[in-house]
């Protein structure tokens, strides 16, 4: 009897082990609800204080040269109030394991701009960011009346014109993070920067025919 429960245990764990990597289903509202729940730290925790807890170990930022953000956050003081934002559209890739987003934010100055944000599921599932910029802007971009989601058509093994995107770079994934998958390249991103900190910042999204450039931002030096 003992015998034939250890077999059974090992059995079990085998089928652990070789149990496929976990799949999961590209939805917009999921996107729209971290970015929602990302605000909601910021204004609660504080502003770095929710940067630092939602960033993946190998998230880049600009401020404005690009660094490594877990290694520039932890040494930031929480500003005294959060700037506040909310994002207008998402993109998801068809494997729903990237997806980007972008919109408005505001200080507590009243000064205005636009973000865009790049986020990747970890091994559990939840969303963390990857690579986050924005500019500022004289007015605000127009908000739409409803949030709205994309997802990208699936499509292996094909790539944007022009070099490959490379992902972000400076660290390896921590113990909230699995390496990331394969890409299924149905969703791209690049962040493009020039000597002066200038960058440009692109999404491309497989549309079943080609890629079709869904988010282009360029930011000028000493922005």
């Amino acid at each position: 009897m003992k015998a034939r429960l250890a077999l059974l245990a090992a059995a079990a764990i085998l089928l652990v082990a070789a149990k496929p990597p976990m799949r999961f289903q590209p939805d917009p509202s999921s996107v729209i609800a971290a970015e929602i729940a990302f605000n909601r730290l910021a204004q609660e925790k504080g502003q770095w204080t929710a940067f630092r807890e939602t960033a993946a170990d190998d998230a880049v930022m600009f401020v404005p040269n690009k660094v490594l953000a877990q290694d520039w956050l932890r040494k930031q003081a929480d500003p005294p109030a959060s700037v506040s934002w909310s994002p207008s559209i998402v993109y998801v890739s068809c494997d729903g394991n990237l997806a980007a987003s972008t919109g408005n934010w505001k200080r507590p100055d009243g000064s205005v701009g636009y973000f865009t944000t790049i986020w990747r599921r970890d091994k559990k599932g939840r969303w963390r960011w990857i690579m986050d910029h924005g500019d500022t802007l004289a007015t605000a971009r127009e908000a739409p009346e409803f949030l709205t989601g994309k997802v990208a058509t699936c499509k292996r093994g094909a790539r944007p014109d022009g070099p490959t995107p490379s992902p972000p770079t400076g660290g390896k994934p921590g113990k909230g993070d699995a390496p990331p998958p394969p890409p299924d390249e149905s969703l791209v991103w690049r962040a493009d920067v020039a000597a002066d900190n200038s960058r440009r910042v692109t999404v491309q999204m497989w549309t079943g025919q080609a890629y079709e450039t869904v988010i282009d931002d360029e930011v000028k030096a000493g922005s």
